[in-house]
C-alpha cells in the first residue's frame, strides 16, 4: 500500500488483484463493466493506483446488492 502526500492510501493493480484473488484480465473486465461501478484508478506513468477508500466503499455497495 502506498501513501500519497494528501494522506490517501493507494493500492497498485497487482495489490488489487491479490486483494480480490483475481487475474489481470478479470480486473480489466471489472473496470470496463459499467454495471459493476468498479472504482476508477489514478494513472501515473501508465501505472494504475486505486484508492483504498474507494475500494472499501465499492465492497460495501456490493455487499448490499448481494444481501
Amino acid at each position: 500500500m502506498k501513501q500519497a502526500s494528501n494522506g490517501q492510501a493507494y493500492l497498485t493493480s497487482i495489490q488489487v488483484q491479490d486483494r480480490y484473488q483475481i487475474s489481470e484480465i478479470t480486473l480489466h473486465r471489472w473496470q470496463k463493466d459499467a454495471r459493476l461501478s468498479f472504482p476508477k484508478p489514478m494513472v501515473v506513468n501508465r501505472r494504475k493506483f486505486f484508492r483504498v477508500d474507494d475500494l472499501t466503499a465499492w465492497e460495501r455497495e456490493r455487499a448490499k446488492v448481494s444481501a
